[in-house]
């Protein structure tokens, strides 16, 4: 499946040639964009007419950098996200790693999140427990917890917690649990808790350090780490994993997922894109999510 949010507060308004030029509400942001490799549709005194924020790589890596902005923008400002009775209010932040705060192809998951929660308080009377793990500014976090869930958030960068915690109030929103700790020291921990959830969520980086300087490299821990997931999902329980690395696609996470949870009762996978104005797709990841079997099946 190819999966496209209705996002009104953003949208992909050029890309190619390794940059993306993007609106989130009333700012538009140029950034580095790898899968870019196209040419661009509009010229390069549009895009610098356009761009109220631009990022600059200041070494070799494009994750770090600077950014250049115009005198009209602002450090920080709010984008809305609305999905039937969810109304999510998200701060944005130019940062030094080119993120801003927010991933708005995921809003295609928070969704099925939403849905899916209130599938489950509907069918049994009861709300859900959902664990979002590498939970950053807490899009989906926010969604189970509108939808009524229970949430424990994971994330091992304290003010990138403190980040969701404005999110959740600006939302209008409680009921969630915060965690500061590696991702999978957490999971290891609530497996020999013996402790379950209704639904998990899985969003890792392709690498990143722990609250206490522990190490993770995609390829080298996500088998690991769904294994203890595994543990940890109910019968009946769903799950939803994004993998950003390049060399990672939706059918290895597939066969992922199937190795370490069995046969699921129901799967989506495939890429998460947005069009830009020239009718370009540009990918933004993939994904798998699945609902579990339960015994009777």
């Amino acid at each position: 499946m190819n999966l496209t949010p209705n996002f009104k507060d953003y949208e992909l308004i050029d890309s190619g040639e390794g940059e993306k030029l993007e609106r989130f509400g009333r700012y538009t942001l140029r950034r580095p964009e790898p899968q870019a490799v196209w040419r661009k549709s509009l010229d390069e005194r549009e895009w610098q007419r356009l761009a109220d924020a631009s990022f600059l790589r200041t070494d070799r890596s494009e994750e770090r950098g600077e950014w250049r902005n115009k005198p009209q923008m602002k450090d920080r400002w709010n984008i809305h996200y609305d999905y039937k009775a969810m109304h999510l209010t998200m701060r944005l932040a130019c940062t030094a790693f080119k993120h801003i705060g927010i991933f708005p192809e995921q809003a295609a998951n928070w969704n099925f999140v939403y849905d899916t929660c209130r599938s489950k308080i509907e069918g049994k009377g009861a709300k859900p427990k959902v664990l979002n793990l590498f939970a950053y500014t807490g899009g989906a976090t926010l969604a189970a917890a509108a939808a009524g869930a229970e949430v424990t958030h994971v994330d091992s960068v304290k003010q990138v917690v403190t980040w969701s915690r404005e999110n959740m109030g600006s939302s209008s929103l409680d009921g969630v649990r915060w965690i500061v700790e590696d991702a999978l020291k957490f999971v290891q921990r609530e497996v020999r808790r013996g402790n379950r959830y209704d639904g998990i969520i899985l969003d890792p980086p392709a690498y990143g350090r722990g609250a206490n300087g522990e190490k993770w490299v995609l390829e080298q821990n996500i088998a690991e780490m769904l294994e203890a997931c595994a543990e940890l999902l109910a019968e009946d329980g769903f799950l939803v994993l994004n993998l950003y690395s390049m060399g990672l696609s939706s059918t290895i996470a597939r066969t992922l997922v199937h190795q370490m949870f069995g046969t699921p009762a129901k799967e989506e996978f495939g890429e998460l894109f947005f069009t830009d104005r020239a009718g370009k797709e540009l990918p933004f990841g993939t994904f798998y999510r699945m609902e579990r079997k339960t015994n009777k099946n």
